[in-house]
């Protein structure tokens, strides 16, 4: 029989009560496992804790990419493979390449920063059932998930720790691992 995992959720009613409870919750040592929104908060990020992302460096060498292919693509073809003599223009022409550069520079690093999203943030169109610890977080609360396993403090120390901070409610939850 497979063990589940206790969490602890806060319900919030407002995005401002969510940021001073993030604050709170951390200065008290309290690792909080994730928070759900309805909308992005600005600055919950930053108040979690989290790193920035690696997306621009992914999205940056994807358009490398998409530059190197575009300009091999021209250059091998007009000055290499079928030159042609077009009004005695030299056969590289380069600013006559920058349209089809740039646009395979776009294609390839919009292209590749989606699929990069889609693959870190393990979201996959096909034979996947999302888990949510509650829908109302994709309506109008504010959700914060602390895993019991991963800190200190007991059940009912979180459970009153949530409702000092503004909690409307405070919900368990066992989540079977898989």
């Amino acid at each position: 029989m497979s063990k589940g995992t206790n969490y602890i959720i806060g319900v919030f009613d407002d995005e401002d009560v969510l940021m001073d409870a993030v604050g709170t919750l951390r200065s008290s040592g309290v690792k909080i496992q994730e928070a759900y929104t309805p909308f992005p908060v600005h600055g919950l990020d930053d108040a979690l804790g989290y790193k920035p992302s690696n997306l621009p460096i992914a999205a940056f060498l994807f358009g490398l990419t998409g530059t190197i292919c575009a300009l091999l693509l021209t250059i091998g073809t007009m000055g290499f493979d079928w030159p042609m003599d077009i009004g005695g223009k030299p056969f590289i022409p380069l600013p006559h390449f920058i349209p089809v550069t740039f646009e395979l520079t776009i294609l390839l690093a919009s292209l590749g920063m989606v699929a990069t999203f889609l693959i870190i943030s393990n979201l996959k169109p096909w034979g996947y059932e999302p888990f949510m610890f509650d829908g109302r977080s994709t309506d109008d609360k504010f959700l914060l998930v602390v895993d019991l396993d991963k800190n200190k403090l007991d059940k009912d120390a979180l459970t009153n720790l949530f409702k000092q901070t503004g909690a409307s409610e405070v919900n368990s939850k066992i989540v079977e691992n898989h």
